[in-house]
């Protein structure tokens, strides 16, 4: 069906592709549709030194993604309908595909004082206060039952902050060997505990953010067996690496860390059996300067917008982990359904058997702290349409 509306609606593009030395026929490229990553951070406005709508964007749809949701921590943070419309504003004069900005839960971010949801609701596709834990349960539900008259999804980054103890990596062996202090695994999945039994209580559209550990797995799957109205996230770098892999290196470091094997393990698990609904990258830039402080003292996240298809199709696909239509459920489909957002006819055209190497030189993002540097993956995207207009073309 794909193929046919290739054929139909892009003869001249089809025929680019073929006409330029990579193949003489449609079957010699995959084409895979547009796929959605509902947690991603283009800094702007506020630090357009890391990352600008345009840079981001241009980036994501180097990975194939022709849709992607904006975390609000921003300056000014969108937390009122003019400081959302600043956002707006720069995705309507540079975003290449579609940028879908987030609603903060708080004034400020700050845990506070609700932010106003309702003005928002209309052009925020959720609400979160990525980058901080919701500390107040009460707060949480007020959060929750205002979302729930809105028809809204809160998405949580959960974190309580006493349980953090100054940490900067997984409380694990790697810590505990080199003299780190750790970020327990507790501080995530005890906010995960209570916010479900706050959804089950409100009957809020409740998402989870980059989830990391075996307990917030678990916690998930039962809650959903409860009948709570929950879905959850993970990144590609938990699912693939651990902190058995760590070095003394900022790109490295994100939040939530690399995790032990238990947990990535656990979260392998939560994906082949459904627990885990998505694929999000929490792709997160820094200027080089911020993250070559090694571990301790480099900022928190690296990018990931031009990898996860690459290095999800490399090591779980190929590996026999999942098949392609499960990780294409991953990434293109159930966030599309969760947070409301159409396929409509976006695509990329994959030579899923060309291998390279990542070089973060490449990256069309301003980031290029990635922990995936370095790694022989295979798949190469040699161009992304949206709409009928060429987003992205290789070379």
């Amino acid at each position: 069906m794909l193929k046919s509306m290739l054929k139909e609606k892009y003869p001249e593009l089809l025929a680019e592709l073929g006409g330029r030395g990579f193949c003489g026929d449609i079957d010699g490229f995959t084409f895979l549709p547009g796929f959605c990553d509902v947690h991603v951070h283009f800094r702007e406005p506020g630090f357009s030194y890391k990352e600008t709508v345009k840079t981001g964007s241009e980036a994501a749809a180097h990975g194939g993604y022709t849709d992607v949701c904006t975390m609000p921590n921003l300056s000014p943070v969108p937390d009122s309908v003019e400081n959302l419309k600043a956002q707006l504003d720069i995705i309507s004069r540079d975003a290449v595909i579609g940028v879908h900005p987030y609603g903060a839960i708080t004034v400020s971010e700050k845990g506070e004082t609700l932010s106003d949801m309702a003005g928002m609701a209309e052009n925020a596709v959720a609400f979160s206060d990525d980058g901080r834990g919701v500390q107040s349960g009460e707060m949480m539900e007020m959060a929750m039952t205002e979302a729930k008259r809105l028809g809204k999804i809160i998405a949580a980054h959960c974190e309580v902050n006493s349980l953090l103890n100054g940490g900067y990596i997984h409380d694990g062996e790697y810590a505990r060997s080199h003299g780190h202090r750790g970020i327990s695994s507790e501080s995530e999945w005890k906010q995960i505990e209570r916010d479900v039994a706050i959804a089950k209580k409100t009957g809020c559209a409740y998402h989870v953010c980059h989830i990391s550990t075996a307990e917030s797995v678990e916690i998930i799957r039962q809650a959903k067996a409860d009948g709570v109205d929950v879905t959850c996230e993970t990144g590609p770098h938990y699912l693939v690496l651990d902190d058995g892999d760590l070095i003394e290196d900022g790109r490295f470091k994100m939040n939530p860390p690399l995790r032990s094997k238990r947990d990535r393990e656990a979260l392998l698990a939560g994906v082949i059996d459904g627990t885990v609904d998505m694929i999000a990258t929490d792709h997160a830039p820094h200027s080089a300067e911020e993250k070559s402080r090694g571990l301790e003292k480099s900022a928190f996240g690296i990018v990931g917008l031009e990898t996860a298809f690459p290095v999800l199709y490399t090591r779980l696909v190929r590996e026999r982990i999942i098949t392609l239509e499960r990780l294409l459920e991953m990434m293109v489909y159930c966030p599309r359904r969760r947070f409301g957002l159409p396929l409509g006819d976006g695509f990329s055209a994959w030579r899923l058997d060309e291998k390279y190497t990542v070089k973060p030189s490449e990256f069309l993002s301003m980031g290029r702290a990635t922990p995936f540097e370095g790694w022989e993956v295979y798949g190469v995207n040699y161009m992304t349409v949206m709409g009928g207009r060429v987003v992205y073309r290789r070379g």
